[in-house]
């Protein structure tokens, strides 16, 4: 099944996230809890999909993905974004992210997403 990285400054978003994605039967490759440790996590594990959230400490979301998309153009990037962050989803969009889910997100629109990213 599709190794995934989660991504998101708060530990208790990235375990929620890890319980809806693994009872699916995707795999959690890593975690990161910062952009900075995204890209890091990115170029050592070369995951299947990222789960990105936008608003994190050291690196943003938008630039983490920039980086990511640097090191490889094919990476399958979702960004993970709160009400009211439309322009920077915009831009993750541009810069390359292959959807976006809107927090708080049911598990459905989750899975949904990455069945739709990893084809």
């Amino acid at each position: 099944m599709a190794r995934v990285l989660v991504v998101d400054d708060a530990a208790f978003m990235r375990m929620t996230i890890k319980k809806m994605i693994e009872s699916d039967g995707y795999v959690v490759a890593g975690e990161a809890q910062n952009g900075v440790e995204a890209v890091q996590k990115y170029m050592e594990l070369q995951p299947d999909a990222v789960l990105l959230d936008i608003t994190m400490p050291a690196m943003n979301g938008v630039d983490a993905l920039k980086r990511i998309k640097e090191f490889d153009p094919k990476a399958k990037v979702i960004i993970c974004s709160a009400m009211g962050q439309q322009a920077m989803v915009a831009q993750a969009v541009q810069s390359g992210a292959k959807d976006f889910i809107v927090k708080p997100f049911e598990k459905d629109r989750l899975i949904a997403a990455l069945k739709r990213v990893l084809g």
